[in-house]
C-alpha cells in the first residue's frame, strides 16, 4: 500500500512539472502574438487591411463587410468575430458562412506557432487551413442561394478607448484565458501520467482504434486527437509537443495529427459560441469535421505517391 501511495506521488509530481513546462512554454508564445495584435487592433489597421480581402469575399459569396469578421478571426480569436458579427446586420445565411470559415480558420498566429514547434511547419498548416476554410465554405454556400448582397454597416458609436484601457482589458482577459490554460494542461497531464502507469492508455488506444481509422489518423494519436478536439489547439499542442520530444510519433503521423486538428479542434466550445446567433448547430460541427477526414486522406494519398515516384 505504502508503494501505491509513492508510486501514485511520484506520477502525480511528474505530471505537475510536465504540465508546469508545457504551459510556460505556451506563455511565451501567446503573451507576445496576442498583445501584438491586440496593438495592431487598437491602431486600426485591422480594419484597413480588410480592403485587401475583398477579392476573396466574391469568392465566398459574400460581401465586402464580411472581411472585418473574418480577418478579426483569422489573427485574433473568435471571440472578436463574433463581436464583428454582431455588429453588422448580416443575414443568416451570411453569418452561418462566416462562422464556418471562422471555426476552421481563427488565430492562424499563435496556433501555426503552437504546431509549428509541436511537429508541423507553419506555413504549410496555415495554408492547408485556409485552403480548407475557402473550400468548405464554397460547398456550403450552395445550400444558401446568394449570400453577396452587400448590407448597410452603421456608423462607429463610441471612439477608440485608451490604450491604458486596451492593454488593462488585455492583461485582464489574458490571465483569465492563461488560468484556464494552465488548469486543462495541469490536468491532461496528470491524466496521461496516472494512465500511462496504470496500463490505461492502452486500453483507451483500442476504444479509439475504429474512430482513428475513419479520421486517418495513427492509433497512437488517439489521446491527442480527442484532447485537441475537445478543448483546442492551445491545449493539444502542449501535449503534443511532449509527445514529440519523446520520439513516440513519426514525421508523417504528427503531421496528419497536425492537419486533422487544425481543421477541427475545440469542438465543444467554439460551435457553441455561434449557437447564440441562431445559426444551425448542423453547419457548425458537420462540416468541418468532414473537411478534416478529406484532408488527412488527400495527405495520405500525395504522400504515398511522393514515396512511390522516389522509390
Amino acid at each position: 500500500m505504502a508503494n501505491f501511495r509513492s508510486q501514485l506521488r511520484s506520477v502525480f509530481l511528474a505530471g505537475i512539472k510536465r504540465g508546469w513546462r508545457s504551459f510556460v512554454w505556451i506563455c511565451l508564445i501567446i503573451i507576445p502574438v496576442s498583445l501584438l495584435v491586440t496593438l495592431l487592433q487598437w491602431t486600426g489597421w485591422l480594419d484597413k487591411l480588410s480592403f485587401l480581402f475583398n477579392p476573396l469575399m466574391c469568392l465566398l459569396n459574400l460581401p465586402s463587410q464580411a472581411a472585418l469578421p473574418i480577418i478579426s478571426g483569422m489573427l485574433i480569436n473568435i471571440y472578436v468575430a463574433i463581436a464583428a458579427m454582431t455588429a453588422m446586420p448580416f443575414t443568416i445565411g451570411q453569418m452561418t458562412l462566416i462562422a464556418v470559415f471562422t471555426l476552421i480558420c481563427h488565430n492562424l498566429i499563435a496556433e501555426g506557432i503552437i504546431q509549428h514547434k509541436s511537429g508541423i511547419n507553419v506555413v504549410k498548416i496555415t495554408l492547408i487551413r485556409i485552403a480548407a476554410a475557402i473550400l468548405t465554405v464554397l460547398i456550403v454556400s450552395l445550400f444558401f442561394g446568394d449570400t453577396s448582397q452587400s448590407i448597410a454597416v452603421p456608423a462607429p458609436l463610441t471612439v477608440a478607448s485608451p490604450l491604458l484601457t486596451v492593454v488593462k482589458d488585455w492583461a485582464m482577459n489574458l490571465i483569465a484565458l492563461l488560468l484556464r490554460i494552465l488548469g486543462i494542461i495541469m490536468a491532461v497531464m496528470i491524466m496521461l501520467d496516472f494512465s500511462e502507469s496504470l496500463g490505461w492508455t492502452e486500453h483507451s488506444v483500442r476504444i479509439f482504434r475504429p474512430l482513428m481509422r475513419i479520421l486517418g489518423l495513427s492509433e497512437q494519436t488517439a489521446t491527442l486527437w480527442v484532447t485537441s478536439a475537445a478543448f483546442g489547439l492551445m491545449y493539444g499542442g502542449a501535449i503534443t509537443i511532449d509527445k514529440a520530444r519523446k520520439g513516440v510519433l513519426s514525421k508523417e503521423e504528427l503531421e496528419r495529427l497536425h492537419i486533422s486538428i487544425g481543421i477541427n479542434h475545440s469542438m465543444i466550445e467554439d460551435p457553441a459560441l455561434f449557437l447564440a446567433l441562431g445559426l444551425n448547430p448542423f453547419w457548425l460541427w458537420v462540416p468541418k469535421l468532414v473537411m478534416a477526414i478529406i484532408a488527412v486522406q488527400v495527405y495520405r494519398i500525395v504522400h504515398y505517391l511522393k514515396n512511390k515516384l522516389l522509390h
